[in-house]
């Protein structure tokens, strides 16, 4: 087959099994497999393709065809103009959670200790410590296979002095958090910081998908992503109550919280925050305008 044969008849194949945007994930398929780009594909489009690249391919567009979402086949995922490595232990990077993080980066100020909870592929916290300096982090996740995933992007991406990773249920190993904040506060200042254990900022993405809805979604997320970086149980809040109950433990006075929620939850957040005793709510939408954000302060 030629380049443009193989594209059209992996397109075909993503059509027939109603896979969305079919020509798209076609050509970025063929593109990663052949590490070139559409314009070489469009101009040697006439050019034959090695026996050994055609069978790989429709390898992958078979993966594709059984909703299998790209970024897993290629274990790939660009978020905040860095590339992350991703596989079906982490949910993967949208473009919806940069907005938390450049909402976070406009409060944050080089040298801060920051804490992120439910870490994943550890997409926040690392893209936050490439465009701020000296950041003191600690990056939380209860699932092992997920924390292996950060720690290879953390390695890849280089901030491998400033972050440490521990595995938590949200805040509970609260030992394992302080240890870290403290190790990593010892190593960049060099010198003893006993009694510094708290952050001046904590991020999160947690579950927020009500559990009935998860069922309704599309099957490259409700058959693939994993259910526990999904699933917020019945009404999608019941992280969201947990951490604002859990995080003055850890927060600095005047520390600011930031939370990712989905977009019908500003209200319900920002009552439990309230009701929880912080200030200076504020809720943000995203470029499609829809509540994406909400942050708060906590003065303890």
């Amino acid at each position: 087959m030629t380049y443009r044969e193989l594209y059209e008849a992996g397109r075909r194949c993503l059509r027939d099994a109603s896979v969305h945007e079919e020509e798209l994930d076609a050509r970025l398929l063929l593109e990663f497999l052949c590490h070139t780009d559409r314009s070489y594909l469009l101009a040697h489009g006439d050019e034959p393709v090695s026996g050994e690249t055609e069978e790989q391919y429709l390898k992958m567009v078979s993966k594709r065809a059984a909703h299998i979402p790209l970024q897993y086949i290629t274990n790939e995922q660009e978020f905040m103009g860095l590339p992350f490595y991703v596989n079906q232990n982490v949910l993967i990077p949208r473009q919806d959670t940069e907005c938390l993080v450049e909402e976070a980066m406009r409060e944050i100020q080089d040298g801060m200790a920051v804490l992120d909870v439910c870490t994943g592929s550890g997409c926040i916290m690392i893209s936050l410590m490439k465009y701020k300096n000296d950041l003191r982090c600690v990056a939380t996740d209860l699932s092992k296979e997920a924390l292996q995933v950060a720690e290879r992007n953390r390695q890849t991406l280089g901030v491998t002095d400033g972050l440490r990773l521990v595995q938590s249920d949200l805040l509970e190993n609260a030992e394992g958090i302080r240890k870290a904040l403290h190790e990593i506060t010892e190593r960049l200042l060099q010198r003893d910081v006993q009694a510094i254990d708290r952050f001046d900022v904590i991020i999160s993405n947690p579950p927020y998908i009500c559990s009935d809805v998860i069922e309704t979604l599309e099957p490259e997320v409700k058959d693939h992503e994993p259910r526990m970086a999904l699933d917020g149980t019945a009404d999608g809040l019941l992280f969201y109550r947990k951490l604002a109950e859990q995080a003055p433990d850890f927060l600095n006075h005047g520390g600011r919280l930031f939370f990712e929620i989905g977009y019908d939850q500003g209200q319900a957040v920002t009552e439990i925050l309230t009701q929880s005793g912080y200030t200076d709510i504020r809720v943000v939408k995203d470029l499609a305008g829809l509540d994406r954000v909400v942050s708060a302060v906590w003065h303890g």
